[in-house]
């Protein structure tokens, strides 16, 4: 007896060996880039956007409306129904790596066939109760490396929902304050579009009279009436460009547009300049996208360790304390103990390469994640690059506007000093006038532009996100 039992072990150990033997080598783990490419910015470094970062504008309407659509955002609401899904996935795959313990009670009562195997004339009775009380206990060894590296790769998972949560979270709040400061912007340029429209008014009943009066022929006074018409369609165009923006901001909040809070006329916040000094580095945690990225990866390669201790031997071990009895008196007495105990081993010996097809499969899809978290890298690269560019570019051109405002007021001056003292009329005075409200129209464009740039720069340095610890 003792012998079998040896040679069965001799047997099992065999077994487990050849099943390792076909175990794939431990891989290498991918590697990853520490650093973004990034242009250097020669203007003072600034700081990393904070959590809130819009309350740095300083206007309290403006954090109310951000507030509001962080807590109305259907796709903000679909992004934590993601992440709460992810959690609590994490929390059922942790429960299959844990021991598990069960109690259970069974309460019966059956009556015996007159035609069965035993007879009730040699037992002695046709009906006979039986209960049941226990405790069972189980550890599955064997599976608890593939069932530790799926509970690692549900909690990276997990961790990705959570960027992408801010990454929704960050795109709405850009959106907002881009259109909130577009309706400002909207609220300048209508009140430059209102002096254009009664200048070119006056110019037009200036020109009406000199032709009636026979002094101008019928071109000048076309010629202000077309200046009239395109001053008032850019004021409508302003108009509605100013309808539109409430109408999305709204949308935004989740809100019909009547129920929008009282919105007033702000003045135009200020700009920083330059780049944290250590944005190459802390860019590949700043950005959701990227770190959701990166928690692809380490969930992928989680997988593939998974699937790789798919090939080891499954153990497991139960265990059973329990009592049962046909009478419920004596139930709990000693002599109605059924305790238990046994173990198990169970391992793959022809399984048609479905191993090494599930452990290919997860090599594949772990080089699929890291290739996109390299293309994401160079994706935000590209935007922090082409936003320096961009706002580096409307620095300039806003400092040419201005510079051009500055001169068509003192043209305007000029005109206005000779009209009053009685050295032309006002028809100079009004032509310039018109030329400064074009350019004044162009430099609140390029401010708005500014800010847009400013804003994108800040989605693509990641708001105020923070990769979790990788711990």
């Amino acid at each position: 007896m003792r012998r079998s039992a040896t040679r069965m072990l001799c047997l099992a150990g065999a077994l487990c060996l050849s099943a390792c033997a076909g175990l794939p080598p431990k891989a290498a783990a991918p590697q990853l880039a520490i650093a973004a490419p990034l242009s250097k910015s020669t203007d003072a470094p600034s700081p990393w956007p904070s959590t809130d970062w819009w309350r740095e504008f300083g206007d309290t309407t403006l954090d109310l409306l951000v507030e509001r659509a962080l807590a109305n955002s259907p796709s903000l609401a679909t992004a934590q129904g993601r992440l709460d899904t992810a959690r609590a996935t994490v929390a059922a795959t942790l429960a299959g790596v844990r021991p598990q313990l069960g109690a259970g009670a069974d309460a019966s009562r059956q009556r015996l066939s007159d035609n069965g195997l035993f007879p009730p004339k040699i037992l002695g009775f046709n009906w006979y109760n039986q209960f049941d009380l226990g405790l069972q206990a189980s550890y599955d060894l064997g599976k608890s490396p593939a069932q530790r590296s799926q509970s690692l790769a549900r909690l990276d998972e997990q961790h990705a929902a959570a960027a992408e949560h801010d990454a929704v979270a960050l795109a709405l709040a850009a959106d907002v304050v881009q259109t909130y400061y577009g309706w400002q912007s909207d609220q300048a340029r209508l009140e430059l579009a209102v002096q254009r429209v009664a200048a070119a008014t006056q110019q037009q009943s200036i020109a009406t009279a000199r032709v009636n009066a026979g002094i101008a022929r019928d071109e000048e006074s076309q010629r202000s009436e077309l200046e009239l018409l395109a001053a008032r369609d850019s004021q409508r165009e302003v108009e509605i460009s100013s309808q539109l923006r409430l109408i999305t901001l709204a949308a935004l909040l989740g809100d019909a547009p009547a129920d929008l809070p009282l919105i007033a006329v702000r003045p135009w916040p200020q700009l920083q300049a330059g780049l944290p000094e250590n944005a190459r580095l802390d860019l590949l945690a700043r950005r959701p996208d990227i770190a959701a990225a990166r928690w692809q990866v380490e969930a992928a390669l989680q997988n593939r360790a998974g699937a790789r201790s798919d090939f080891y031997p499954d153990v497991s071990f139960k265990a059973l304390l329990g009592v049962t009895s046909r009478d419920l008196g004596v139930l709990l007495e000693s002599g109605s103990a059924a305790h238990a105990i046994g173990a198990a081993i169970h391992l793959p010996l022809f399984d048609g390469g479905a191993l090494r097809a599930a452990y290919a499969r997860s090599n594949a899809e772990l080089d699929t994640a890291v290739a996109s978290y390299r293309a994401s890298i160079v994706a935000a690269a590209r935007e922090v690059n082409t936003q320096l560019a961009t706002r580096a570019t409307l620095e300039q051109e806003a400092g040419l506007r201005e510079q051009a405002v500055l001169d068509a007021e003192t043209l305007r001056a000029s005109a206005a000093a000779r009209a009053t003292a009685g050295l032309s009329d006002e028809r100079p005075v009004l032509d310039a006038a018109l030329q400064a409200l074009a350019l004044r129209d162009a430099a609140a464009q390029t401010q708005l532009a500014r800010l847009n740039a400013e804003l994108e720069l800040i989605r693509a340095l990641g708001g105020g996100y923070r990769m979790e610890s990788q711990s």
